[in-house]
């Protein structure tokens, strides 16, 4: 089952769009399952992060398509997203949110079938583990080869992913449960999980991450750190 948003302001323009891909279904053997929006706040307020594709229209009344896709990449970087359009010239602008096309209006049903097989074909099958959750500031998916390292903040867990620190609410050992059950992740002090794909180096208790950040690895931990990293180093080679 696919999840597929439709976010325009032209109640007309959705019932075409939903009715050609509902054709395209129909001849590919897919199943979607549709979430219908008329504005991007309010694609905003109720986004889920299990949304695999979303059509948007770029000229909205409230908020438009630019500015939702902008906040949209913020909490979610793996979403596909095709733009809808009768205004070429913010097409080059789409892409800047790591768009996947877009389509002129009216949506000629030939060219959305080329899109959908384009898409199904470098997407289909290979959708990335992530984690979803909600704080204070939204809500967010992060996917677990972004994660470069999880840290103990307070009572809760502040993840660090794409350029962001987003506080998770819940504990470290249970992160650290969640994330070391993936092969890249390793505990290597008591209050940091790693991602051992972001390791640049070590220097006695001190990890070198490329993003150019420094981390602590206690001194019970770290044989145990270093033979981790000596056989995920020896993988990826």
């Amino acid at each position: 089952m696919f999840r597929i948003v439709i976010c325009d302001d032209e109640d007309t323009l959705i019932g075409e769009l939903q009715g050609k891909l509902e054709q395209y279904a129909a001849e590919t053997g897919r199943e979607f399952c549709f979430f219908i929006y008329h504005d991007g706040s309010e694609l905003l307020r109720e986004y889920k992060p299990e949304y695999d594709l979303i059509f948007m229209d770029i000229k909205m009344e409230q908020l438009n398509g630019l500015k939702t896709a902008e906040a949209i990449r913020r909490i979610d970087s793996s979403v596909g997203l095709i733009f809808l359009t009768s205004l070429k010239q913010y097409v080059w602008k789409g892409y800047e949110y790591r768009a996947v096309n877009y389509l002129l209006k009216p949506v000629k049903y030939g060219v959305l079938k080329m899109e959908l097989d384009r898409y199904f074909e470098h997407y289909q099958g290979k959708d990335q583990p992530y984690i979803s959750f909600a704080n204070d500031s939204g809500r967010y998916k992060a996917l677990y080869r972004d994660i470069s390292y999880a840290e103990t903040a307070k009572r809760n867990v502040m993840l660090h992913f794409e350029g962001q620190n987003q506080v998770i609410y819940k504990n470290m050992k249970e992160i650290s449960a969640l994330l070391c059950a993936q092969p890249q992740f390793v505990r290597c002090h008591q209050s940091f999980v790693v991602n051992m794909s972001f390791v640049k180096g070590v220097e006695g208790l001190e990890i070198m991450l490329n993003t150019g950040e420094h981390i602590p690895v206690s001194q019970p931990r770290r044989k145990e750190f270093m033979m981790r990293m000596t056989d995920y180093w020896g993988d990826m080679l």
